[in-house]
Parts: C-alpha cells; sequence; structure tokens
C-alpha cells in the first residue's frame, strides 16, 4: 500500500466501531485507484465478507453471492436467495457477535439490474429495525460511477442519512505521484504527470513498470506507452467514461471533452465549437462535472463568470495527441505522430497542467509565510483593463486568512511553464495589482508571485531578494513550501 494511510485509518476506525448497531459506509472513486485493493485487504485484516459484482442479471448476482457467502461461513452447501432483502440480512447476521465489515464493491452493477436495492437497504438500516439494532456489521458499499455513488446520499436518494462514512479514494497528488513512479527529477516528474496523472494503476499494470529513465527519455517514453497500440494505456482515456452508467450519448460527451482540450473553456465557447446552444450543455457538464472528469473554476473577480477543464490528464493528453491520430497510430507510427504533436502537447496540455499544479502547491504545500496568511481559496481570475480595452488572465489568484479577517487577498501569481521570467512579468502583476486598486479591492497584503517551469532572469532573483515577489520554481513546487 502506498501513501494511503489517510484512507486506510477511516476505513479501520470505521470497522471497528464499538457502536452496538450495524453502520452504512459509502467508498467511491475513479477506477484504477486503489480502491478494492484498500477494502480487499480491510476485509481480509478484520476477517470480513467480501463480494465483487460485476454486470450480470439479478438472478446471476444473487446466485453468485450465496454461493460465496456460503464459502465464507462455510456452509454445507451454497447459499440460495431469492431476494435482496434475505441477502442484507444475511449479512447483518454476520454482525452479531463483533464488529465485522462487509464490502459489496462495484455495487453499481448491482443497482442497475435491481434498481430497488437503495431502498431496501433503507429498509434494513431502519432506525428501530431489530436486525439492524442487534447487528454490528460494518457495511461498506463501492463504486467507480462516481455520479451514481455521489447520489446515493444526496437529495430524495433512499440512503440519505443512512451512511456514518463517505469516503473518496482520489488519485494522488502530484508531489505523491512523483515518489510512487519513483521520479527525482522536477521537470520530468510533472511532464509524466501531465500525460498519466496520479492514477497509481497505470505505473503497475498499465505500462508494467516501464518508467522514463530521465528527461531525455520522456519522448521515447510517450511513444512506447501512451501511443502505443500494444499499450493498455492507449486506449484508457476512452475507456473512462464508460465507468458512468448513466450516460446516454458518449459521442456528445467525448465531444465537449474534445472542445474543452482545444482551449474552448467557457460554455458558450464549447457550444461554438460543437455547434449547439449553450443551454444543450448544461447536462453534459454537470455530467462530467460529476463523474470528475471535468471542474469548474469561478473567476476570483468575477464571480459570475466561470471556466470548465479538463480534471483528468490522460483526456486531455488523449484529446490534443491521439484522437485525430488514431488511423496513424494503430498503424504503428507514434513516433511520426510525436514529432508533429509535442509542441501543441506543451502548450495545451503541459502550459495549463502546469498552471493547475502551481494552485495546488498554493492549496496544499505553501506555507502561511509564503502569502503572509493562512491560503484558503486558489483559483483563476480575469481583471479588466479600460485603458487598453483589454482584460488580463491572473493565473494564481490567492484569498486567505490574515489573524482574524478572511477573504483577504494575499497573492497574484503569474504562471509560465516554457518561459524564463523576468522583470517584464513583474511589471505585468504590478499593473494587475493597481488595476485591481483601483476598483475598490483592498491589496495591503498582496504578494506578488512568479511560477516557472523554466527559470527566472538575475533581476527577477534581485526583486525576490528584496521581497518584491515570490519565485516558485520546479524544485519549490515539488520539495519546498
Amino acid at each position: 500500500m502506498f501513501d494511503r494511510e489517510w484512507e486506510w485509518s477511516e476505513l479501520t476506525a470505521f470497522a471497528a466501531d464499538a457502536g452496538r448497531e450495524a453502520t452504512l459506509a459509502v467508498v467511491s472513486g475513479r477506477r484504477r485507484q486503489g480502491k478494492s485493493f484498500l477494502l480487499d485487504s480491510l476485509a481480509r485484516a478484520a476477517g470480513g465478507f467480501y463480494f465483487c459484482a460485476y454486470e450480470a442479471t439479478e438472478a446471476e448476482s444473487l446466485r453468485r453471492f450465496g454461493e460465496e457467502l456460503g464459502q465464507y461461513t462455510r456452509a454445507a452447501a451454497p447459499l440460495r436467495f431469492e431476494r435482496w432483502e434475505s441477502c442484507i440480512d444475511a449479512l447483518l447476521a454476520l454482525g452479531r457477535e463483533r464488529p465485522l465489515p462487509v464490502v459489496i464493491d462495484e455495487f453499481p452493477y448491482l443497482a442497475r439490474s435491481t434498481p430497488s436495492l437503495p431502498s431496501v437497504l433503507q429498509v434494513a438500516y431502519g432506525p428501530r429495525r431489530p436486525e439492524r439494532l442487534e447487528s454490528r456489521t460494518r457495511l461498506l458499499l463501492c463504486g467507480s460511477s462516481l455520479g451514481f455513488m455521489g447520489g446515493l446520499l444526496s437529495g430524495t436518494s433512499p440512503l440519505r442519512g443512512r451512511a456514518s462514512l463517505e469516503l473518496v479514494v482520489h488519485p494522488l497528488d502530484f508531489r505523491q505521484a512523483a515518489a510512487f513512479w519513483g521520479i527525482e527529477d522536477p521537470r520530468l516528474a510533472l511532464l509524466v504527470h501531465s500525460v498519466v496523472g496520479g492514477t497509481p494503476a497505470y505505473r503497475r499494470e498499465f505500462v508494467r513498470e516501464d518508467v522514463p529513465s530521465g528527461p531525455d527519455d520522456f519522448d521515447a517514453w510517450v511513444c512506447r506507452t501512451a501511443l502505443s497500440p500494444r499499450s493498455p494505456l492507449y486506449r484508457e482515456a476512452r475507456y473512462l467514461l464508460a465507468d458512468e452508467s448513466d450516460l446516454r450519448d458518449r459521442a456528445l460527451y467525448h465531444s465537449v471533452l474534445a472542445a474543452l482540450a482545444s482551449g474552448n473553456a467557457t460554455a458558450g465557447g464549447i457550444a461554438g465549437c460543437l455547434g449547439r446552444p449553450a443551454g444543450d450543455l448544461t447536462h453534459p457538464l454537470t455530467v462530467l462535472r460529476d463523474c470528475g472528469l471535468v471542474r469548474r473554476e469561478v473567476d476570483a473577480f468575477r464571480r459570475n463568470r466561470s471556466v470548465y477543464r479538463v480534471a483528468e490528464p490522460l483526456i486531455a493528453f488523449d484529446h490534443v495527441v491521439s484522437r485525430t491520430t488514431r488511423a496513424l497510430l494503430d498503424r504503428g507510427l507514434s513516433e511520426q505522430v510525436w514529432e508533429s504533436s509535442r509542441e501543441r502537447f506543451r502548450s495545451a496540455v503541459v502550459g495549463p497542467h502546469f498552471e493547475q499544479l502551481c494552485r495546488e502547491w498554493v492549496s496544499h504545500f505553501a506555507s502561511p509565510e509564503t502569502f503572509g496568511g493562512m491560503p484558503i481559496d486558489v483559483s483563476y481570475g480575469t481583471v479588466p483593463d479600460p485603458g487598453s480595452r483589454t482584460s488580463h488572465e491572473v493565473d494564481v489568484v490567492v484569498r486567505g486568512a490574515v489573524g482574524q479577517d478572511s477573504g483577504v487577498l494575499l497573492s497574484l501569481g503569474e504562471a509560465k511553464w516554457d518561459q524564463v521570467m523576468g522583470e517584464k512579468h513583474l511589471d505585468r502583476l504590478r499593473r494587475i495589482e493597481a488595476l485591481v486598486a483601483a476598483r475598490g479591492l483592498d491589496t495591503s497584503a498582496v504578494r506578488l508571485a512568479c511560477y516557472s517551469g523554466a527559470g527566472f532572469t538575475e533581476g527577477l532573483r534581485r526583486a525576490e531578494a528584496a521581497g518584491d515577489v515570490v519565485l516558485v520554481d520546479l524544485r519549490r513546487l515539488y520539495q519546498g513550501e
């Protein structure tokens, strides 16, 4: 197990809860994050019962469930169940003597063939039901469909209010991912993360421990993994949407992702790219957000304006590099495709990804001393410049707490992946600070910041020494505060 201490502690605390009645947990997360490994390990460590469903009819699922429960209880013959009500009562009976974890993995498959199953659980976990009050079963429902699992406990769902734990297993953050891949060079680590993100299984199962030996090996690594038809990674981006069982028009969702990956960040821009009314995209964008494949970011200075970005690096890579060249890649021409796509990858994938990692660094790794306060909200922003009839994009806008005041504007930052940053970038930030102040916002606590993947000029280093700017390079991004 790698770096899942917090998730493991939450699961073990739930499984060992000494409460005198049965409890329920919901565990979700996209595929390949290690959910099943965690839950199977939990069941094994505590002597619990683990059942993994797959796509099947209700009758076949009931038969398999009875067979596996019979093996677990060492019954003389396979158990037979005609209804899920009996199955859930049998699971509650397992915990009569002690707290016992019981896992139902891939729960959405069961609910798809038996839509009433959440309601069955609602009744089984009724507040005064004797079977629940006399049981200490710790039932964990797990699934990879984030839209479905997220809806289990929300709104008018039958299970709303029934669960005592809701755990989402997220991908590794960029620092954890670098350690997991065993990459010490920060530039190489960021390039690899721009392709595969923080999904653990992509290193082990998908590329079979094929890690770039160094920065000079990155291009060849891309060709033999993400662009090779022989590699499972080559098709993975197309399968991520398949985990969401409620999606109907998958072609539309792929087109929305393609529009996002090509730089259309607003709902209007996406609609224009697809030739559809903007209102037609409200539902697809909401679904993609619920799936964790798209994130919505609100403008720090114009709260009624927001942009959408692809949240899964592998999907962004696929739509920018692979999707339109699939026929060539299928013929084994990965080197030629990569040669013609490399610059587009660096500008359309790595550049925006670097900006996002800079925002994540501020949120999770920067110390309060870096910006003179505790960062609370980190986003992007757009500042109009009436004098030049234009507007300025601010890559990293930091608001936070200083003393008793929260929401204080702490920093304005610019991020450049492939440029050595100098005094002109600092002058631009000073101009933006003046424009923000002219709009009536308090800028007394603002610290200007430059984030660069290529380094800084000596002049900017002197400005840093004078306290005029905060500089964040790749080394600080991966190792500093």
